[in-house]
């Protein structure tokens, strides 16, 4: 096991590397340049300003500077928009807040969707089956920037029972709404899948051999159901994990939260180039660690499957 993870993070390294170069050229190639707005900067000024944040020199000599310092010194340099802060100062104020209810969420989700397809497994064709299918479908197709504003009229406006926006240094009141409009549209997916692998499992041979000597029904579930049952639904869990905790752009907007997702708005709006940089090598890292982590639930989970 050791083993095999110093492999993944060996390839983990290059794939970054890879990842750094090729968003490093997308931003050169898209039009324009950070500084162009609405009046026409003088090419004096703009050489000044090129110069002062490195620009002036070749872009093969950027390139390798910037991995050099993203590498060796974890800095993703200073913000192109923002004075006086860097890439750095950004995302330590913003991704705290988005991981927080991200979390929250992928918690809120895993373990209410699992929980709910077991339960509609066990009891297909009854009215759990039905109310957890009907919730699933519903669920999915309302996006959360239609549940966004509809939790805010139904908990904010008319019940008034919490706050609509803000962040108020993490308070559960500010939690609660965002978890559950970016939570829910996940958690119909798995229990979605939950209640279909479920359904293989409990068909298969083995689980018929167990019920025949006699073992107690939770004893059949929970001991020999449950763990391969759970292979495809932690395949779906890493991205899932990845794109809560990096967070929805509509969450961090519609609520106010003040996450790394607005940033990661701003930034493309105002091309602030090394703030994308940033964000993006950070999604990306985390992708490669959340893969690595399934990998080794898989192999937890079902230890005939090879690493």
């Amino acid at each position: 096991m050791i083993a095999f993870i110093l492999k993944r993070l060996a390839v983990a390294i290059p794939t970054l590397l890879v990842l750094i170069v090729i968003s490093f050229i997308l931003m050169k190639v898209a039009p324009g340049n950070p500084f162009a707005g609405e009046k026409t900067v003088p090419k004096a000024v703009l050489d000044n300003i090129f110069a002062r944040y490195g620009l002036d020199k070749p872009e093969w000599q950027q390139l390798l500077e910037y991995i050099y310092n993203v590498v060796f010194h974890f800095d993703f340099g200073p913000s192109f928009k923002y004075r006086d802060r860097t890439v750095n100062d950004i995302i330590a104020q913003g991704f705290p807040v988005t991981f927080t209810y991200g979390a929250w969420a992928f918690l809120f989700a895993t373990v209410i969707g699992v929980s709910l397809g077991v339960a509609a497994a066990l009891r297909q064709n009854g009215w759990i089956d039905h109310l957890a299918v009907g919730l699933s479908i519903g669920a999915q197709v309302v996006p959360n920037f239609v549940m966004a504003p509809v939790l805010v009229l139904v908990f904010t406006l008319w019940l008034r029972w919490l706050p609509g926006g803000g962040w108020d240094g993490g308070h559960w009141s500010n939690i609660v709404l965002p978890v559950i409009a970016l939570a829910t549209s996940y958690l119909a997916s798995i229990t979605r899948i939950m209640r279909s692998s479920m359904l293989e499992v409990l068909g298969s041979n083995y689980i018929r051999t167990a019920r025949a000597k006699g073992l107690p029904g939770w004893q059949v579930v929970f001991r020999h159901a449950l763990r391969p049952a759970m292979l495809p639904v932690v395949s779906y869990l890493g991205p899932v994990f990845v794109g809560m905790v990096t967070g929805s752009v509509v969450i961090d907007l519609y609520f106010s939260t003040g996450g790394i997702g607005q940033a990661f708005v701003n930034s493309a709006l105002n091309r602030d180039y090394s703030t994308i940089l940033g964000i993006t090598i950070l999604l990306g890292a985390l992708t490669i660690a959340a893969n690595l982590v399934v990998d080794v639930l898989y192999a937890w989970i079902d230890p005939k499957i090879k690493l």
